[in-house]
């Protein structure tokens, strides 16, 4: 009887997992402090990030690389969400050639406000990143609020971004 009951339970958990439509991927971070961390700018940049630039104000951090195709894909967003001045946004850039980094921004356009090189990949594994793009919505006193795992759509942007960096910013008066 006991083998039934297990066998049982165990299918019923494997068609709750294969019928949840929840993909989103939750992050320990929410609610907590940026890492401390402090990046070089890329080349040809004069700004590099730190922890200390994404207090003070809401922003939206993006990890990319100029490898990574997805980032292509949600790119043109970021270029016209910047261009609406609504929120910073700030870019670190995950293991990537200075040159390679530089021509794809010259090639797809140049969203961020600052930019930090993670050459070596440990802030962005700090951040619990762990596939690109990435991106955080961070609170004026420099705290993760909400992430955003892949490239983001139009849809994603205006029903799941925007409105936390909406609200954020109507909490701090902004």
């Amino acid at each position: 009887m006991i083998p039934i009951v297990i066998a049982a339970l165990l299918g019923v958990a494997f068609y709750w997992g294969l019928w949840n439509k929840d993909d989103r991927l939750p992050s320990t971070l929410i609610g907590r402090p940026a890492p401390v961390f402090a990046l070089p700018p890329i080349e040809g940049r004069n700004d590099g990030l730190s922890s200390e630039d994404l207090r003070g104000e809401v922003s939206i951090v993006n990890v990319w690389a100029s490898w990574c195709v997805p980032c292509r894909v949600e790119m043109p967003l970021l270029v016209e969400l910047a261009g609406t001045g609504t929120v910073p946004i700030h870019g670190i850039n995950y293991k990537d050639a200075p040159d390679a980094a530089v021509g794809f921004l010259s090639e797809l356009g140049d969203p961020y406000t600052r930019i930090g090189a993670d050459r070596n990949g440990r802030v962005s594994i700090d951040w619990g990143v762990y596939g690109l793009p990435e991106t955080f919505v961070i609170d004026r006193k420099g705290r993760i609020a909400y992430k955003h795992v892949g490239p983001f759509d139009r849809r994603a942007l205006e029903e799941e971004i925007l409105p936390v960096v909406r609200r954020l910013q109507a909490e701090d008066g902004s």
